[in-house]
């Protein structure tokens, strides 16, 4: 039996909604058996981006008496997806460290899934860091950008 008729028993096995078949001749022997009565498509998934572990943390010493907390509002991930400064490669930036922006300031966009997704700021101030690398994959809660009061 040739490629050609095997093709064309899966297409009368898919047209009469057979869902198995096997058929011996002269040694040979086919065993076929067809999922919904359709045969599947191939498809091909690509494997996800590795995501690097955090580097290790040393144990920070106690707090003393007026050692002050980072300041400034954080912006996390509201996805996982893959983290651009620019709307395209050469394009400038949106957002740089030391650039006062306003709430509603598009600070990068999350692609995810093949779509673009713009960030806009929820708050006003001053960008005081920038806490991924542009092409970076990011996860859902992860900070991004840290924005202080200018």
């Amino acid at each position: 039996m040739d490629l050609k008729q095997i093709a064309s028993l899966f297409e009368m096995m898919s047209e009469h909604k057979v869902a198995s078949l096997e058929w011996e001749n002269d040694g040979q022997r086919l065993k076929v058996q067809m999922i919904s009565g359709t045969a599947p498509a191939p498809q091909y998934i690509a494997a996800p981006a590795p995501i690097a572990a955090p580097a290790p943390v040393a144990a920070a010493a106690p707090a003393a008496v007026g050692d002050a907390q980072p300041v400034g509002e954080i912006v996390k991930s509201p996805m996982v997806g893959t983290f651009y400064r620019a709307a395209k490669p050469g394009s400038p930036p949106f957002v740089n460290v030391g650039d006062t922006v306003e709430k509603g300031k598009v600070l990068c966009i999350l692609e995810a899934m093949k779509l673009m997704n713009e960030l806009e700021s929820e708050f006003g101030g001053t960008i005081a860091e920038i806490m991924v690398e542009n092409g970076q994959p990011v996860q859902f809660g992860q900070p991004l950008f840290r924005i202080v009061n200018g």
